[in-house]
């Protein structure tokens, strides 16, 4: 009979002692780990990382002629991203602390509880699936799916609705027709319209400007210019943005704040491609290709009559919406390593690391400010950071005030007049709970049920036929 073997990757487990080795071997089969592999001898431990595929290593701290941590300390040089727990015999703090220093995923003593140790082991696993999972989405951004994909590779991202996007602007980027971008605040819509910019292939540049705010008047001559002597001060013709992104791209952000005076000049200036220059009575032609962008529900503007009817219609000829953070989650170790990189770069740091878990507690939180906020939260986690790891502080008041949102705003209740759902019903609700907020992204899903991906996706297999059969 042949056996999947679980993790996908191996663990190693290296100790002096055979006889711990063998107990071990046996408490973590009995548990569901069956790809594992046993060293007595820490000078092999080399030989074994480089014939295996080891993602995970149980490492004794105490060992003759080459200690545990002499061990640690070469693996976290030549594999950074393998996890080692420490299983020592002795309960000494300082030498746990200078283990998890040294980039020691966690540290137990072998008297401890089992639960505590396998609860721990649990904990890496699932750390670890997670990130080779975004590993492997990682090396499909660079792929043959788009024809351009150096051009996207700005946009940090593994989820496949991004994808889809990138899919469609290749598609449009060629075209005359204004793009309409929307998304929340923060989600990179300017990314996005550098990026249709540079698809585009126009000689000319890329003019942006934030639209929001700006009154009738400074609209005109902000977007068309002005004729010498056009009103008080106007000494010299002024040349408008429409003008400068000529052969190029004119970015208009926060469309949705425009006031509907000036969406009428701008649904002019769409019909009919032609413009005139404040005190000018000489129309000039429109040689730019329109993006615009924004925050808000243009759909319920229009229904409150905010926003007008014929310049949504002519806008949504091409419309690209980017998904909230909250709803692309795989793409939070991704995004919390590119700011990192970038923070240390920025500030002259050396390279830091982030807990494996930080990802994984992070799912937890909504993220209104999208991507922007979470590069401002590792910004400010980078410029506190004292030591080769990333301090978490700016992290904790928002976790805990999360946590304690999702515990006490969404209480379970059962009304006293009605049948009381079964075991089986409520696992099934807390299952599709789980893979709502993880975006159908079961590692995270699994992470915050507390059990493995393999089981986990064996209870929505077994859902699913139940929903077929009934």
């Amino acid at each position: 009979m042949k056996y999947n073997l679980y993790p996908q990757f191996k663990i190693l487990l290296v100790d002096d002692e055979v006889a711990f080795l063998r107990s071990m071997s046996l408490t973590l089969e009995r548990q569901g780990y069956n790809n594992l592999m046993t060293c007595s001898d820490p000078s092999l431990v080399p030989s074994f990382m480089e014939k295996e595929d080891i993602g995970l290593v149980l490492l004794d701290l105490t060992m003759p002629r080459i200690s545990g941590q002499k061990v640690l300390s070469w693996l976290k040089e030549e594999y950074p991203n393998v996890c080692v727990i420490i299983i020592s015999g002795v309960n000494q703090v300082d030498s746990a602390v200078e283990c998890v220093k040294q980039g020691a995923f966690d540290y137990f003593v072998k008297t401890s509880d089992q639960n505590q140790i396998l609860d721990g082991l649990k904990q890496a696993i699932h750390t670890q699936e997670l990130t080779l999972e975004n590993q492997a989405l990682r090396s499909q951004i660079l792929s043959n799916e788009l024809e351009r994909p150096d051009i996207f590779s700005k946009i940090i991202t593994s989820d496949q609705v991004m994808w889809s996007v990138f899919r469609y602007i290749e598609s449009i980027a060629n075209t005359r027709q204004p793009v309409l971008i929307s998304g929340e605040s923060g989600v990179g819509k300017e990314l996005i319209a550098n990026v249709i910019h540079e698809l585009s292939n126009c000689s000319g540049p890329l003019v942006s400007v934030n639209v929001a705010g700006v009154d009738d008047n400074v609209f005109a001559d902000t977007l068309f210019g002005h004729s010498r002597g056009a009103f008080t001060g106007a000494d010299k013709t002024r040349l408008g943005l429409v003008e400068k992104a000529a052969n190029g791209t004119l970015f208009l952000d926060e469309i949705g704040d425009l006031s509907l005076a000036s969406q009428i000049k701008l649904l002019r200036l769409l019909q009919e491609g032609e413009y005139y220059p404040v005190g000018s009575d000489k129309p000039k032609r429109m040689e730019a290709r329109i993006v615009v962008a924004t925050h808000q529900k243009l759909e319920e503007l229009q229904a409150e009559g905010k926003f007008r009817k014929d310049l949504f219609f002519r806008l949504k000829t091409h419309m690209v919406n980017i998904p909230p953070l909250r709803e692309r989650l795989a793409d939070l170790p991704l995004l919390i390593d590119h700011f990192i990189k970038s923070a240390c770069e920025e500030m002259n740091k050396p390279a830091l690391t982030a807990p494996k878990s930080l990802s994984v507690s992070l799912s937890q939180y909504t993220f209104p400010g999208n991507a922007r906020e979470l590069k401002a939260l590792v910004y400010d986690a980078v410029s506190q950071s004292t030591s080769n790891k990333l301090n978490c502080a700016p992290f904790e008041p928002l976790l805990s005030k999360e946590n304690h949102l999702v515990f006490t705003e969404s209480p379970v209740q059962f009304p006293t007049n009605t049948q009381l759902p079964t075991l089986s019903n409520m696992a099934d609700l807390l299952v599709e709970e789980a893979m709502k907020r993880a975006s159908n992204n079961q590692s995270l899903a699994a992470r915050m049920l507390g059990i493995s991906q393999p089981a986990l996706s064996k209870r929505l297999k077994n859902m699913k036929e139940n929903q077929h059969r009934n």
